[in-house]
């Protein structure tokens, strides 16, 4: 798996995996949101890194609809703990890699080993516009879930469908579309305030 570090200059406050958009699509770890939330969190002292899905860039393997890749990601976060024992991990996704994210965090939930925080921005759910169809896991209690009024890949009614069964709280941007256009600095300031515990 290919991985873009993001070291910070000093000790890290914690770890950081920051998860990029459908590889379908053309999404990949040097997508511009991935970049700017994994840089802005670097800025925030967390060591974040930014691996590149299956069949992406260098990472091996072929796309295997968000199940796969949340292996990888849990073997990837199982590695980081061991190496950075006592540091909180945090996990945070855009679009397809929310879908991946919380696949993880549900699982590290469930293991009883949840993490410290997560993030999911822009999450699948339900039929989305390109006609794929997106099973996504119940959210866990660390996860702040983002998303656009205006998303017009992924309607924000299907996001509040998902929510509504387990009363999770979504965080809704006004007048901000997929790719949160114009938004990208509140989309920033939200992701590192809650890292660092502050929503």
């Amino acid at each position: 798996m290919e991985v873009f570090v993001d070291p910070p200059p000093d000790a890290p406050r914690g770890v950081a995996i920051v998860a990029h958009p459908q590889p379908l699509l053309g999404g990949s770890a040097q997508h511009k949101i991935p970049q700017l939330l994994g840089r802005a969190l670097r800025d925030d002292g967390w060591l974040s890194l930014r691996p590149n899905f299956r069949g992406v860039g260098a990472s091996q393997g072929a796309h295997d609809h968000g199940f796969g890749e949340a292996e990888d990601l849990l073997a990837l976060a199982g590695r980081l703990r061991a190496e950075h024992e006592g540091l909180p991990l945090a996990l945070v996704g855009f679009s397809f890699g929310a879908f991946v994210q919380a696949r993880v965090a549900r699982r590290l939930a469930d293991a009883g080993r949840p993490a410290a925080r997560v993030v999911l921005a822009g999450m699948p759910a339900g039929e989305v516009r390109s006609g794929r169809r997106f099973e996504t896991p119940a959210a866990v209690d660390e996860a702040l879930v983002i998303h656009g009024e205006l998303d017009e890949t992924v309607p924000l009614a299907n996001v509040l469908d998902w929510a509504r069964p387990q009363v999770k709280p979504v965080l809704v941007v006004p007048g901000a579309d997929h790719f949160f256009t114009g938004k990208l600095p509140l989309l920033r300031s939200l992701t590192v305030s809650h890292l660092a515990g502050g929503l």
